[in-house]
């Protein structure tokens, strides 16, 4: 006859799961820090894959939003300069006009995107139900997934620039510089939209303030022209923004037409800009999700 305890020792190791029980494994994959930094890494691969899915598209698309305002502004400075005959304009010559061009597409491609606009479909078609049960913050996961294009962008723009800059006679320190003011400005605008994207809790068709926005940020970045051809008297206007930290000001680093002090200014004044947007979107996603209701079935 079988021993009774050999037989329970045997009924609790098959409960116990066959065997002796190793202690857990305790590693980066376990640890709440790697947890947090986990879902943000897929983010950003999967917003990559995402905008590289159909590559021939993505090449160009980059390459329309860089050759068509650049092409448009050389026109404009030929015809103000060769056809005109104007020498010089609030300071620059026909020669400066140029390398602003060139100089500011390596930041007009950083500038941007319609990560808010994704925001307020999300909002006004009821899918931000979807990311509410989910362990992310759904205005940074929308922000990482959009932002991974866009860095892959800025480094080949940094790459550009620096190799384009010993032609220019542009320092490649100056450079690194302007791209870290470029892609903080990219966070900026996205807070500011993600702030206006909360309009979509009150209004359906919210998508107009953003269009709105986008309109007055292509006037007063400048993308379209150097911001000092505005009068001295009106110059308040963009520099009461934070617009001009997303094109104008790296290109002015840049072309070295900016002292370090200034540059420094500047950041500071990015960082206060990038707390204020931070606050915005506290606030108004705070009140706006009150309003919330996800109904259907």
């Amino acid at each position: 006859m079988a021993d009774p305890t050999e037989t329970l020792k045997k009924i609790q190791l098959a409960q116990d799961g066959g065997g002796p029980q190793l202690p857990p494994r305790k590693g980066p994959s376990t640890t709440p820090m790697w947890r947090r930094t986990e879902w943000r890494i897929a983010a950003l691969k999967n917003g990559f894959q995402d905008a590289t899915a159909y590559r021939i598209e993505f090449l160009f698309e980059v390459l329309g939003s860089a050759m068509v305002p650049a092409a448009i502004q050389w026109v404009l400075w030929y015809a103000m300069f060769k056809l005109g005959g104007a020498t010089e304009i609030a300071g620059m010559g026909y020669k400066d006009m140029v390398h602003y061009t060139l100089v500011s597409l390596l930041f007009t491609q950083v500038r941007g995107g319609d990560h808010d606009f994704e925001l307020a479909e999300m909002v006004r078609s009821g899918a931000l139900s979807n990311y509410m049960l989910r362990p992310v913050g759904v205005v940074e996961f929308v922000y990482i997934r959009g932002m991974a294009p866009k860095l892959f962008i800025a480094a080949i723009c940094l790459v550009l620039g620096v190799g384009v800059g010993f032609w220019l006679g542009l320092a490649p320190e100056r450079m690194i510089g302007s791209m870290f003011m470029a892609i903080l400005g990219n966070i900026i605008h996205y807070q500011i939209g993600a702030a206006l994207a909360t309009a979509a809790f009150y209004w359906e068709e919210a998508y107009s303030f953003m269009m709105v926005k986008n309109m007055i940020v292509s006037l007063l970045s400048g993308e379209l022209i150097p911001l000092n051809l505005f009068p001295h008297s009106m110059q308040w206007i963009w520099r009461s923004t934070p617009f001009y930290l997303y094109v104008f000001g790296p290109t002015q680093y840049a072309l070295g037409r900016w002292s370090h002090a200034e540059f420094l200014m500047n950041l500071g004044i990015a960082g206060l800009w990038l707390v204020g947007g931070w606050l915005m979107i506290r606030l108004s996603w705070g009140l706006g999700i009150k309003r919330y209701l996800s109904l259907g079935g």
